[in-house]
């Protein structure tokens, strides 16, 4: 069956969903959402709204973080194999073991990690609050996990604190090389670099502006530039244009294939199926929950 978007508004309406898009999931997706947003506004969204279907337009682990924090909810995700790479690559063993070594240590798990790994640690942050709450955090020593060059940068910003890495990446982020950005930077003179913090230190290096990819919005918003070139997944430009009207934007990172997954015909088919729903066990939600909700409360 072919779905166009006012077909999915009258499902949405019938079922009793919302929909929630990230900022890099395919442009249909996002139009037809209720709320897009990156990885932090989509936690809180998920909470505040009252709808019994969430149908969750991203990777995995976001679909994960949705019924963790509304466990009474049914989350459906339009493509269940849209994964992370990024979101497995850090282990238990790794954490067991530094526990053990390293006294006054706090286990800081980003977002786009997996369930599994998110119960194993004290709390969670996004790349937009990242920084906040490793300044608020008690402990004097950090394992970030699993994303090495976000925990970099945020280091960066929290000197005080001792890092440790899990040696994490984000595939798409780290494909970007400083030296197509310098490339891009000799084509397009005139535009700031605005730049994802999962990207490498040399690129983060060579850039104008360093952010999440709301804070990239904001900064495009506001800046006086007419052009930018935009150091994250592409996906982003649907929000940047429509915010944007009068600006240019020249994308350098690649494609997130499995965010491209949340296409229409499965956002139709989620709703008029109730496939692709993400199930998680009452104890690893329990898990789980507690270091999202210290997220929340620490973020605020």
């Amino acid at each position: 069956m072919e779905y166009t978007a006012e077909k999915i508004r009258a499902l949405k309406a019938e079922k009793d969903a919302v929909i929630l898009a990230h900022y890099y999931a395919p442009d249909e997706a996002q139009a037809v959402a209720d709320y897009v947003g990156d990885s932090f506004y989509l936690a809180k969204a998920a909470t505040e709204t009252r709808s019994q279907t969430i149908v969750f337009c991203g990777v995995h682990f976001m679909g994960e973080s949705a019924k963790i924090l509304n466990p009474s909810r049914r989350v459906l995700m339009p493509d269940l194999t849209a994964d992370c790479a990024m979101a497995h690559m850090a282990t238990e063993e790794q954490i067991k073991k530094l526990r053990a070594e390293v006294r006054d240590l706090a286990v800081v798990c980003y977002i786009n990690s997996t369930a599994r790994l998110k119960s194993l640690s004290d709390v969670c942050v996004t790349s937009s609050n990242a920084v906040k709450i490793a300044r608020a955090l008690p402990e004097k020593n950090i394992l970030f996990i699993p994303d090495q060059n976000l925990g970099e940068y945020v280091a960066a910003q929290v000197p005080e604190k001792n890092f440790y890495f899990s040696g994490g990446y984000c595939p798409v982020h780290a494909h970007l090389t400083e030296e197509s950005v310098l490339a891009a930077k000799a084509a397009h003179p005139a535009a700031e670099v605005l730049t994802h913090p999962e990207c490498t230190e040399k690129v983060r290096a060579a850039s104008d502006f360093i952010g999440s990819t709301a804070e990239i919005i904001a900064r495009a918003e506001k800046s006086g530039a007419a052009e930018f070139i935009v150091c994250t997944e592409p996906g982003v430009l649907f929000e940047l244009r429509r915010r944007c009207p009068g600006k240019k934007f020249y994308p350098a990172a690649p494609e997130c294939l499995d965010m491209k997954r949340n296409t229409l015909a499965g956002i139709g088919n989620c709703l008029a199926s109730g496939s692709g729903e993400v199930v998680l066990e009452e104890a690893d939600i329990r898990a789980a929950e507690r270091p999202l909700r210290r997220m929340l409360e620490l973020a605020k």
